[in-house]
């Protein structure tokens, strides 16, 4: 990891608000990679045959590690989220620059007793986590190198549970096969990881098993997420198909109920979705029978249409005629004979089943008509 950020402003002096800002912030990502790598040098430690021998630096680096830490919060507080003035500022440097075994005046808290007799300032307590940690790393063969190796093998071994959770989602049939191929990337990874602690060089071998494990888990995931579609559409086909079938009977009673109410009558035949064959399973041919699906439920809704279109022309026709004797009354001609016979007329074809639509809508533009004239005629005997 990278070295401690360097303290700004020196004892005495008080630290610029800004340099403090951008101080804190480095130090903490600092102090939190520090003790990541602290944590995975003390798992180290503890597998290691030089544990006895490795334990009091250890103990140590931690130490450092938490004076640094509770000088760090110290700072915090004092820095109040930018909150600060010329004391504030004043205290910071006292922070950052004095003694980490003294109390700093002002501070709400006295340094810890990780560091009581060792006399170093924060950014000198830095310097030394730094080499303390560099120590461990030597002397447990830690190089850049063997810690990328490292991560990359516990990444591959995160990668192989997640084939292992994978794998258990495929279909009964192929299931076995896959787990097999899994545990035989598994195992390998094993075999490095043991090479790796006898010293030996991984480094060809390990990036084709990393290959080979993103590829497997690439397609797992693809073929589960086709199978996850395949799935969902196979229940809207079912549900759509359930859907045209009521539909069809809703729209057969429609249509007899049309034909036997008027005539003209539209002429389209309901589609017929036993016509369409079962559901199928596989992907390709679920798009294209959902396809065949929406036509027929696009053709139903003009079948629909026609069919209400002809029973409200109707109802349409009888309300007009109704307003039309209305407008007959008001005018004071609705007992006029030849008014009363056109309207027995009218109402007679309406009655009639099915209705001749065409026949009625005639009648009732006549009726109108002669509404309109006889009004027209009793209006100028008046005048």
């Amino acid at each position: 990891m990278d070295s401690a950020p360097a303290a700004p402003g020196r004892m005495g002096i008080p630290v610029e608000v800004q340099e403090a800002m951008t101080y804190l912030g480095r130090l903490g990502a600092w102090i939190t990679q520090r003790r990541l790598e602290l944590d995975e040098l003390d798992a180290m430690i503890l597998a290691s045959p030089d544990r006895a021998a490795l334990t009091n630096d250890m103990m140590l680096s931690l130490s450092v590690w938490q004076a640094i830490k509770t000088r760090y919060d110290l700072l915090l507080v004092t820095w109040d989220s930018g909150r600060v003035g010329p004391t504030e500022r004043e205290r910071l440097s006292a922070l950052i620059w004095g003694r980490l075994d003294d109390a700093v005046p002002g501070s709400p808290t006295s340094a810890p007793a990780a560091l009581s007799g060792l006399s170093v300032s924060l950014p000198e307590a830095c310097r030394l986590s730094d080499a303390l940690a560099g120590q461990l790393r030597s002397r447990l063969n830690r190089s850049p190198q063997n810690d990328q190796l490292t991560a990359r093998l516990r990444d591959l071994r995160a990668q192989v549970e997640r084939l292992r959770d994978q794998a258990r989602l495929e279909p009964p049939v192929s299931q076995p096969t896959v787990l097999t191929q899994v545990e035989d990337i598994s195992a390998r990874t094993e075999d490095l990881a043991s090479r790796a602690d006898r010293g030996g060089d991984i480094g060809g071998l390990l990036g084709p098993l990393e290959i080979r494990a993103a590829t497997m888990e690439r397609d797992l995931i693809v073929g589960n997420t086709k199978r996850r579609q395949a799935q969902d559409k196979l229940a809207r086909a079912r549900e759509l198909r359930a859907s045209l079938e009521r539909r069809k009977t809703e729209l057969s009673g429609l249509v007899a109920e049309a034909v036997g109410s008027v005539t003209p009558a539209p002429k389209y035949a309901v589609p017929n979705v036993d016509a369409l064959g079962p559901v199928p399973s596989s992907l390709s041919e679920l798009d294209a029978y959902l396809g065949r699906l929406g036509a027929v439920s696009r053709a139903m809704q003009v079948v629909q249409d026609a069919y209400s279109k002809a029973l409200n022309d109707r109802t349409a026709l009888a309300a007009r005629f109704e307003e039309e004797v209305s407008t007959a009354r008001g005018a004071g001609v609705a007992d006029d004979p030849d008014v009363t016979a056109l309207a027995r007329v009218v109402a007679a074809f309406l009655a009639r089943r099915p209705t001749p639509t065409q026949v009625v809508a005639s009648l009732v533009d006549t009726y109108a008509a002669a509404v309109r004239t006889l009004a027209a005629a009793e209006e100028g005997g008046r005048a």
